[in-house]
């Protein structure tokens, strides 16, 4: 199969717009309680209108199922805007947060949270966002200032992220130890899911999302000039050493708030913006909103289908991402080897 045409990309966004608004639309409907979709839009005029009655449908949908709604739908389009800004950086359709020790660097400061958190008497969550991203940050810090040191900038700061990678990883697992009675409850966040949702999530994390898509966009040009190379980038006037750190912050930020929030959800920063530049191509004119639109589809599908799957039970997304997404990359880079599919 060519690539896509001029006129399929045209209908793709609106195609997935309507795809995520269907969804968006499901996610509130199904669950332990079935709520029919004419019902969902007498509630929502209701509130529009001020006349919004305090029942238990009422906070099903707008404490319980539309915080969840929306906390997917940011942490998927960030996830994925910051695997872009990855796979930019290095110049590689198989990069990905992980690959700097973002991820592994936010988890190890998630986990250091919840167990200082208790001992400390303060409330859980806060402490676990805060040092979740201080641990993101520092992570990526490090990295960043190890990587200077190289005479290659991408080379060494690949290096840096996965030593950080693994020894954050490898830290993580010797904090579990003096996890104690609070061992399944950490290990299930680290698994990733989106049960504890709130409206503070989504005030945190939509600024992030909607900040990242916007700047990214703004250096969408910048980001197309560098695909060039470093070199043709600089006869073109292009400051490189800018823009690799622009988005190194970009990546640090939605990684870090994301994981903070979610805990550890695998394959959305990776697969989405691959996939995403097969169907509509490297123009990140094009590319960017693509792929937020994507990432957030996913996760939104994803958990929509891992906490109603096995009702009441919940299947922690970062599993379903990875059960699911593994393979589906797997068959895309063995139709990318033999020939097939889309060329970016």
């Amino acid at each position: 199969m060519g690539e896509m045409g001029i006129h399929g990309r045209r209908w793709f966004l609106p195609f997935l717009i309507i795809g995520v608004g269907g969804t968006v639309l499901l996610a509130l409907m199904v669950g332990s309680v079935s709520i029919p979709p004419g019902e969902i839009g007498s509630r929502f005029c209701r509130v529009v209108l001020g006349q919004a009655a305090e029942d238990a449908t009422h906070r099903i949908i707008f404490q319980a199922r539309l915080p969840r709604v929306l906390l997917a739908l940011g942490a998927g389009a960030a996830l994925s805007l910051a695997g872009l800004a990855a796979q930019t950086l290095f110049r590689n359709p198989l990069a990905s947060p992980s690959v700097i020790g973002v991820s592994n660097g936010a988890a190890l400061g998630a986990v250091i949270g919840m167990l200082v958190a208790g001992h400390w008497g303060v409330w859980p969550v806060s402490v676990v966002t805060l040092l979740s991203v201080a641990g993101g940050l520092a992570a990526t810090l490090t990295v960043f200032i190890l990587g200077q040191r190289g005479r290659f900038f991408g080379h060494a700061l690949l290096l840096a992220g996965i030593a950080m990678g693994a020894l954050c990883s490898a830290l993580t697992t010797a904090a579990l130890y003096l996890a104690g009675e609070r061992l399944q409850a950490i290990v299930f966040w680290l698994m990733g899911g989106l049960w504890q949702a709130s409206w503070r999530d989504v005030y945190l994390m939509t600024p992030v999302a909607a900040g990242a898509f916007a700047w990214l966009f703004f250096q969408s040009n910048a980001m197309n000039v560098a695909l060039l190379g470093e070199r043709g980038a600089r006869d073109l006037g292009l400051n490189v050493r800018r823009l690799k750190h622009v988005l190194l912050a970009i990546i640090a930020i939605c990684t870090s708030i994301a994981v903070s929030l979610t805990g550890v959800i695998a394959f959305v920063g990776l697969i989405v913006p691959h996939v995403m530049r097969l169907i509509v191509g490297a123009d990140h004119r094009r590319l960017l909103p693509a792929t937020a639109l994507g990432g957030a589809w996913l996760l939104l599908l994803a958990d929509t289908l891992a906490r109603t799957l096995a009702s009441p039970a919940e299947i922690p997304v970062g599993i379903f991402t990875a059960m699911v997404g593994a393979p589906g990359f797997l068959w895309l880079l063995q139709r990318r080897q033999n020939g097939g599919g889309w060329t970016a």
